[in-house]
């Protein structure tokens, strides 16, 4: 292995033969940083288009069926009617848990950390999984408008912005690909099993609360899940075809090409 790749997460790192190879080695001798954010916007346009498809067959072809429509909007009016003020306040949490303020300083100081580690692609990853994710969400509520639960809903925000829950994206794709980066560095089973339980709760935690608030139907919430992975795929494949980039520009690749090509002795 390469000193210069020994601290890298094997995460980033792509496999011989794959799609981020392919995409780096078609724009080779490209500065790695351009071909991360070239592969981060095809990912992006991808992501969100297949995001709004899945936004407009939900409203416009599941919800057209009323036994669909009704299950959908039940489920919320079920959970609404367990409301007490205990269960309120943790659903404040929860839903704080996936938003603002604390993802944006979370990935923000990993970032700004791992940059001053010079571990590029970690802080990368870290920060662009967040603004792939928002930026889904944002542009598929603005094409796909949803009335929000008809219940009393908890916290006022615009009214036909229920679909997809940017909550449920957001933590999906902050904490289970924080969880991804740990397990792949590090062996420990119990390391593992920990965090892979809390990756799968806080994400699970945060689409009850949003639902308990009335601000999202099941399907939103499926939205959300679809997102944050897909959002988590964009920036794998963004990071590895930029490792791709990185070690074609190493002194050792530069140096690969010149030894191969020795000149063959004259008969």
């Amino acid at each position: 292995m390469r000193k210069e790749h020994r601290d890298q997460v094997p995460l980033l790192a792509a496999r011989r033969g794959s799609l981020p190879e392919r995409f780096a080695e078609r724009r080779r001798g490209r500065h790695p940083a351009t071909v991360f954010f070239t592969a981060l916007l095809a990912g992006f346009i991808l992501l969100a288009l297949v995001s709004i498809a899945l936004g407009l067959l939900v409203t416009d072809v599941a919800l057209s069926d009323g036994e669909v429509a009704r299950a959908d909007n039940g489920v919320v009016t079920s959970i609404v009617a367990e409301r007490t003020p205990a269960l309120t306040d943790a659903s404040a949490v929860g839903s704080a848990v996936g938003g603002a303020p604390l993802l944006p300083i979370l990935v923000g100081l990993i970032a700004i950390v791992c940059a001053f580690l010079r571990k590029w692609l970690i802080a990368g990853f870290a920060l662009f999984v967040l603004t792939v994710e928002s930026a889904t969400y944002r542009v598929t509520s603005l094409v796909v408008p949803r009335e929000r639960p008809s219940v009393h809903r908890l916290e006022d925000l615009p009214a036909d912005a229920s679909y997809p829950s940017g909550h449920t994206a957001a933590a999906v794709a902050v904490y289970v690909g924080l969880v991804l980066l740990i397990t792949s560095r590090f062996r420990s089973r119990g390391l593992r099993i920990a965090a892979w339980t809390l990756a799968i709760l806080l994400p699970v935690c945060v689409a009850a609360s949003r639902m308990y608030r009335g601000m999202h139907h099941p399907l939103d919430v499926a939205g959300g899940l679809v997102i944050g992975i897909g959002a988590l795929l964009v920036l794998l494949f963004a990071c590895r075809a930029a490792s791709v980039a990185q070690t074609a520009r190493s002194p050792r690749a530069a140096v690969r090409p010149r030894t191969a090509r020795r000149p063959q002795p004259v008969a």
